[in-house]
């Protein structure tokens, strides 16, 4: 096995995700061999991992895609074994090496853990072959231990494979300390034992007023600081994976284009809409449930879904609906991606229940197409084409679903030389089933130009791997990376 570390946070969004990725990017810089591993992740944002000797792909969190990238390595569904995707408040689907495993309420889920761990473990091995290092991403907290009898997250996975720990604590948050030492106080003998350390995270200002924080968290723990990292800058260039994030963004400055982006219940996959907010010109809004769609947006765009049916329900009852159509009445286009495209069809229907119990629900009516939801899941990555833009495009399909109708004979893109897509008849409103169109420059470009903006001419995969390094760059000025490299075993 190849030596490993863990990286663990005293809380959800402490910002794990990106210190493991700087970490990874770090490591590498220094010539190792050097992937990420996480054991279990909850979240909509999905990427597309290729399995080994088959036609199509398996579904991993969008972290451990980033994380891969930062290590120069590709994309595995063993990088992250199991992924819950979120489809109500209680229950969620389960994935399992990239493959659709079931679906389970929150309490049925825990009964099932003992039994994914030995997929977990089985990955574990799979990931460890050929590297030097493997850095590991918790998830949520090791303190939540009404949770810790079943555990394969945190601590259940760091004693099953005897990987050395660092904790991570949120200063931004408020109370580091405590949740510092709280954690310290209530962790069982076997768990302590696991954290060689800490660090604190998001620090604004000067970090020397810390000092006599370390010296309190010293005092309480014994625990040794590793250092303590900045607020990091270069890190909003990089893909977020909770939609928790959405809810703190503040509006930006006006911009020669609006566009605005209704924040699903279960909105999928928004890191759709990264290249776009790079864009000098472009202003990005996600508009929250209870606000209104703003009038002087150019473009709507309406995001992938985890629960298509159900947020169509929830569009309709925030009053998007009344306002897309007056978004339409205004000239103003329209862009539908995967669960997004769905909705804009008359119908959405769905005669086996897979989303749930309601079979049917009328659609925003902006594409002459309907959607039968049916049981066989696409997962891929593709090539395609922009037949609008005569643009290449990179991206992926995850969905449920088959859309037809008389709009889809002015299909989006051709994927693999295949029809995707629909178009309205004056070309204002189109959707696909592919994710990451945004994310091809030259597409980009002669979207925002037909919208009377002209595109920055960015390389947002070069903005990214300049971010990466950016991050790593931070990391190796503010911790002590050797001693955290030397604890892996």
């Amino acid at each position: 096995m190849a030596r490993a570390i863990m990286l663990q946070g005293t809380g959800s969004d402490v910002g794990k995700t990106v210190l493991v990725a700087g970490l990874c990017r770090a490591a590498l810089r220094r010539g190792l061999k050097v992937k990420p591993f996480k054991p279990q992740n909850m979240s909509n944002n999905a990427a597309v991992a290729d399995i080994p000797g088959e036609a199509g792909g398996g579904e991993i969190g969008r972290a451990q895609w980033l994380q891969a990238i930062a290590c120069g390595v590709a994309p595995s569904v063993h990088m992250n074994p199991v992924l819950l995707k979120p489809q109500s408040d209680i229950g969620s689907q389960i994935i399992v090496q990239g493959k659709m495993f079931g679906q389970a309420k929150a309490r049925d889920y825990q009964a099932l853990k003992p039994k994914l761990m030995d997929a977990v473990m089985e990955s574990w091995a799979k990931v460890g072959e050929g590297a030097d290092l493997v850095i590991v991403e918790g998830a949520g907290s090791p303190a939540e231990i009404n949770l810790r009898p079943r555990d394969i997250a945190n601590m259940g996975f760091a004693t099953r494979a005897n990987v050395p720990v660092v904790l991570v604590g949120d200063i931004d948050r408020g109370g580091v300390i405590a949740s510092v030492a709280g954690t310290h106080l209530i962790l069982p003998d076997e768990d302590r034992r696991m954290i060689a350390g800490y660090l604190i995270n998001k620090f604004r200002g000067d970090a020397s007023l810390f000092d006599d924080g370390i010296k309190a968290i010293q005092g309480f723990t014994g625990w040794r600081c590793f250092g303590v990292v900045p607020w990091l800058k270069a890190a909003a260039m990089l893909p977020s994976e909770d939609s928790v994030v959405l809810e703190r963004l503040a509006a930006g400055e006006r911009r020669a284009l609006k566009i605005a982006v209704p924040m699903l219940a279960r909105i999928a996959n928004f890191d759709d809409l990264d290249p776009l907010k790079a864009e000098p010109q472009v202003e990005v809004v996600f508009v929250p449930p209870g606000e209104r769609l703003p009038q002087d947006a150019g473009l709507v765009v309406i995001p992938g879904s985890k629960s298509t049916i159900g947020d169509l329900i929830e569009f309709r009852k925030n009053g998007w609906d009344d306002d897309l159509k007056a978004h339409r009445r205004r000239g103003g286009h329209v862009v539908g991606v995967c669960g997004g495209f769905q909705m804009l069809g008359h119908v959405v229907r769905d005669p086996d229940g897979i989303e749930g119990s309601v079979r049917e629900t009328p659609g925003l009516g902006l594409l002459d197409i309907e959607t039968v939801m049916e049981p066989e899941k696409t997962v891929r990555n593709v090539t395609a084409r922009s037949l609008a833009f005569d643009a290449p495009l990179s991206g992926y399909e995850i969905h449920l679903g088959r859309t037809f109708g008389p709009d889809c004979l002015r299909p989006a893109t051709l994927i693999g030389g295949v029809e995707d897509g629909a178009t309205s008849a004056d070309g204002k409103v189109f959707g696909t089933y592919m994710h990451g169109l945004f994310h091809a420059d030259l597409f980009r470009t002669r979207l925002l130009e037909s919208l009377g903006v002209k595109g920055g001419g960015i390389d947002y995969r070069a903005e990214v791997e300049r971010a990466l390094d950016d991050v790593a760059a931070e990391l190796e000025k503010r911790l002590d990376c050797d001693a955290v490299f030397a604890l892996a075993r």
